[in-house]
């Protein structure tokens, strides 16, 4: 899967997710900190790169309706501190399909991972 990873993410996530045979830039190697989530997204959609972040303001599915987009991961954590975020993520990459996740809208917790499907 190409991945852009979020600034709000730990970038040790890259190595880790590449291991796992997944193509990940960075906002920050894209020198993206610091911008504007519109143009955040932009370039993740423009590189068809399905993003991970924890930003919420990309958890409107009204906005960002699965099937018109390469995908998001939201992560929501109750203590998203850097060794609990680094372990949730990898974690969903090791045990979930997200081969399946193309175009859809996701929700990590500590818990569960909650998927919604694109529109068949």
């Amino acid at each position: 899967m190409r991945i852009k990873l979020d600034e709000n993410l730990p970038v040790s996530l890259a190595s880790i997710l590449a291991k796992l045979g997944h193509g990940v830039h960075t906002v920050p190697e894209e020198k993206l900190s610091g911008k504007s989530d519109a143009q955040v997204w932009d370039a993740a959609q423009q590189d068809t790169r399905f993003l991970i972040t924890q930003d919420l303001d990309f958890s409107d599915i009204r906005r960002f309706t699965p099937g018109t987009h390469c995908g998001i991961l939201l992560v929501r954590l109750r203590s998203p501190d850097r060794q609990s975020l680094i372990a949730r993520v990898a974690d969903v990459f090791r045990h979930e399909e997200i081969s399946r996740w193309t175009g859809c809208f996701a929700v990590a917790t500590e818990r569960k991972v909650r998927v919604v499907q694109k529109p068949s």
